[in-house]
């Protein structure tokens, strides 16, 4: 058997943890830049928030209702993401991280008396433990512990969170409930090709009659899906690529802007950062790759994004030589693009090799004292806080992203832990 475990409106449970003053009422909570709606709780759905929404077309709306807006905070949506995946491991070894707020949790081997107890078990840890609300959805495939779920967090009150297809009755009648287009591993333009066949929900989909166009149409996932929702576990564990083939640093700029020296600033960030993620993943890059683009709505010219790469002579994921490889292409992007407005950028590096099979050049090669300040500095960024120690040019911080409503790092940063005050 297996379970999905999925935090409901996580970003938003995640904000309510420490300011339970929010538990019941209107919460969303806005993409980069304070720019979309990337998250809501169930009362700020009622009102009508719809999802991806600009928040300066509902600010009337947010005022109106005081629903609690709150900028996005990744680092305490992964930590407490990180502690909610481990107290899972407490139920089985065998868990799978799907998403940020999603598990697959493989009960193959443990011994398990009623799932359906289990299911309120880890509910109620998951509450007690880290005050974030969960759903349960068990079932004998991955695919239809992923119906399971749905039932589950769509019939909370009657299901308690926690529903298990266990019996034929019950898949069966799960998957007439089901709508195509919400079956896992259905995409939207399938989806659509298959409404058109008069196939609308999963029951459809498994009919004999459907396995000619699923074999000529979607191959062997086609397939496999098929018999994961015919109760047949066929779908092995998704294969997690920790090495990337490429790495991307990429932000929009609070205003849109031309001038060299401060768009300097954030491209030699972006490389600084993406510097970082080459050696916590222990590899190395051979190609460093800036892009910039406009606002195609505010030129006149078709173009709006313009890249430039260079190729390095020796792999390194040092920050100051791919800083400086960058700055090298903003410099002669700027100077081919004239006097247009950028409204983002991006670093890139690609030709990735992992960090131990380096080759080294007779001729050209990087500065040895390289590895040994890298070293040093992300020890001290680790102890000390987000990268404290900058390159030179990142001295001059030109801005932040926008980030107006932004809530403390409650257990990412210990200048920023909770007080709390006992009086007798």
């Amino acid at each position: 058997m297996y379970a999905l475990i999925d935090c409901n409106n996580f970003y938003v449970s995640c904000e309510r943890v420490f300011q339970p003053k929010w538990q019941g009422k209107p919460v969303v909570v806005l993409s980069n830049n304070d720019g979309c709606v990337i998250s809501r709780s169930e009362e700020a759905k009622a009102l009508g928030i719809g999802m991806a929404v600009p928040e300066f077309k509902i600010r009337p709306l947010l005022k109106e209702h005081n629903v609690g807006v709150f900028s996005s905070n990744y680092p305490l949506y992964g930590d407490l993401s990180a502690r909610m995946m481990e107290t899972m491991r407490m139920f089985t070894p065998n868990v799978e991280v799907y998403s940020i707020d999603e598990a697959f949790l493989d009960f193959t081997g443990v011994a398990v008396d009623n799932y359906h107890n289990l299911g309120l078990e880890m509910r109620s840890r998951a509450w007690k433990w880290l005050s974030l609300p969960i759903c349960v959805g068990i079932a004998p495939t991955r695919v239809l512990s992923k119906a399971a779920n749905r039932i589950a967090k769509k019939f909370q009150e009657k299901t308690e969170g926690v529903y298990v297809i266990d019996t034929e009755d019950k898949r069966i009648k799960a998957l007439k409930w089901l709508k195509i287009g919400d079956v896992w591993g259905i995409g939207y333009r399938t989806a659509r090709k298959l409404k058109t066949m008069n196939v609308v929900t999963a029951h459809d989909f498994i009919q004999p009659w459907m396995e000619p166009w699923i074999k000529r149409e979607m191959g062997v996932v086609g397939l496999r899906l098929k018999s994961e929702l015919e109760g047949r576990s066929v779908l092995g564990p998704e294969p997690i690529d920790v090495d990337k083939k490429s790495i991307a640093t990429t932000r929009s700029f609070p205003k849109q802007l031309t001038d060299y020296d401060l768009i300097r600033e954030r491209v030699s960030t972006f490389a600084t950062v993406t510097a970082e993620k080459l050696r916590k993943q222990g590899s190395c890059c051979h190609t460093v790759i800036v892009m910039l683009v406009a606002d195609k709505h505010s030129i006149d010219n078709a173009k709006y994004h313009y890249s430039r790469a260079m190729t390095l002579p020796f792999p390194t994921n040092s920050a100051l030589t791919i800083s400086n490889a960058a700055i090298q292409l903003l410099k002669s992007l700027i100077d081919s693009t004239d006097t247009i407005l950028f409204k983002k950028a991006g670093v890139i590096v690609t030709e990735l090799i992992p960090e131990d099979s380096k080759q080294f050049n007779l001729f050209l090669d990087e500065d040895p004292k390289h590895l040994a300040l890298m070293k040093a500095m992300d020890h001290v960024n680790r102890k000390m806080g987000e990268r404290m120690i900058r390159l030179g040019t990142q001295a001059k911080k030109t801005w932040d992203m926008k980030q107006n409503m932004l809530s403390n790092g409650y257990t990412t940063n210990f200048g920023k832990l909770l007080t709390i005050k006992c009086e007798e």
